[in-house]
């Protein structure tokens, strides 16, 4: 497999060349252009039990599309729901974690699973779910806004808003806070809960927060 990441960061297109019979697994809804010999199968990834959870607390589609290239191989395109950016993992074995939404396709042997992020990931305002991604191949993550990575030492602290995580290694611990002591700040500074991750591990953030869009979609159709 091949592939290209057109018109970064702001509306990024994955152009994916794939070789003849290689295939390449995606959420259902993110195909947006494909040869005309490219086959196409829709199924439940993992069995009808993982799907159905996956698809209610995780946020995934229940059906998942595999796409086979034909005898000349053939090429596939990809868009994620929000205007941003596509970014690309290499899985050798490792684990991702990312907010549910965030994953687009991918193309290997990857597993995704549904893992409960939290108690406090209610109160933050995002998914209490995170999707758990494991195997070998690539696996291609979208992000509202640009993407900025962030690699954490042992021991080294960062703080994200919850809003603007799109996933992390599982090496990275995790806890879901206040932005500071005190109520005052969470409710007057304009900063919902933040996650104070400790390394070693990368961490991948999004410039925009995909609430601020609701928020501004809310307020228009109330006017």
């Amino acid at each position: 497999m091949q592939y290209d990441l057109l018109y970064r960061p702001n509306f990024t297109l994955a152009k994916v060349m794939l070789e003849p019979a290689e295939e390449v697994t995606a959420e259902a809804g993110a195909m947006v252009t494909m040869s005309a010999d490219m086959e196409m199968k829709t199924k439940s990834r993992g069995g009808i039990g993982k799907a159905l959870f996956r698809s209610m607390a995780g946020g995934e589609s229940f059906f998942q599309n595999t796409f086979t290239a034909g005898p000349q191989g053939g090429e596939v395109t990809f868009a994620p729901n929000f205007a941003g950016d596509i970014i690309q993992l290499q899985m050798a074995g490792n684990t991702i974690m990312s907010q549910s939404g965030a994953y687009i396709f991918d193309a290997g042997e990857i597993e995704i699973d549904t893992k409960f992020g939290g108690g406090k990931m209610f109160f933050s305002g995002e998914s209490l779910f995170l999707l758990k991604i494991h195997g070998h191949g690539d696996v291609f993550l979208s992000a509202y806004g640009a993407v900025h990575m962030v690699e954490l030492g042992e021991g080294q602290e960062y703080v994200v808003d919850t809003g603007h995580i799109v996933a992390f290694d599982e090496s990275c611990d995790f806890k879901v806070s206040k932005p500071s002591k005190g109520f005052k700040s969470l409710f007057f500074s304009g900063e919902g809960f933040v996650c104070r991750f400790s390394g070693p591990g990368r961490v991948w953030v999004q410039t925009r927060n995909p609430a601020w869009l609701y928020q501004m979609m809310a307020q228009a159709s109330n006017r």
